[in-house]
């Protein structure tokens, strides 16, 4: 084993066989480059072990459902899990200053264009803010079809409505609310 960093796909066979030496592979692989995003970023060792730790285990229960398709690299999967945890860590602690440094040598070519990023970020603390003011049953009805991809018969179930297209209309109308919250922000 001349790498100690496993393949990608080593890592989502390991879980799927429950090996423990392809998840302590990928804990050695992947920590400094997360280490250092939280160190850099308000934050300590103790820290970075945690979120690492959230990540992992993010995409360890992704990869078991079955249905996890990777569609970058497992390197950049783990970072923006991170990365995403550790903005809403220093959210509830009030510590979030507004921008987060990344690091180009953990992923080079791919923090490139600073500001579409820093607009992108903008663009989705908006967007959490928007979720946030929405209310029930919308705020669960957008999360479950966007974010958890479930069919509008399963919300249909979920919710009690009488058949999927009547969820289908309210999905639409909590999504106007949605936008209408999302445009009114400065």
């Amino acid at each position: 084993m001349k790498d100690s960093t496993p393949t990608d796909s080593e890592v989502i066979l390991g879980i799927l066989n429950n090996s423990e030496s392809a998840l302590k592979r990928l804990y050695v692989a992947y920590f400094p480059m997360v280490l250092q995003l939280i160190i850099n970023n308000n934050g300590n060792e103790d820290d970075a072990k945690d979120i690492y730790q959230e990540a992992i285990i993010v995409l360890y229960n992704k990869v078991k459902s079955g249905d996890f398709e990777l569609s970058s690299k497992l390197k950049t999967y783990i970072y923006s899990i991170c990365r995403r945890l550790w903005l809403k860590r220093l959210t509830q602690l009030n510590r979030y200053g507004g921008d987060i440094r990344d690091f180009e040598e953990f992923l080079p070519g791919e923090v490139d264009g600073g500001e579409q990023h820093n607009e992108r970020d903008i663009q989705y603390g908006k967007m959490h803010n928007a979720l946030q003011q929405l209310g029930e049953p919308c705020k669960t009805i957008m999360e479950d079809f966007y974010i958890n991809n479930r069919s509008m018969q399963e919300i249909c179930e979920r919710f009690g409505y009488t058949n999927a297209d009547n969820a289908k209309t309210q999905k639409y109308k909590c999504l106007q609310r949605l936008k209408k919250l999302f445009f009114q922000q400065n």
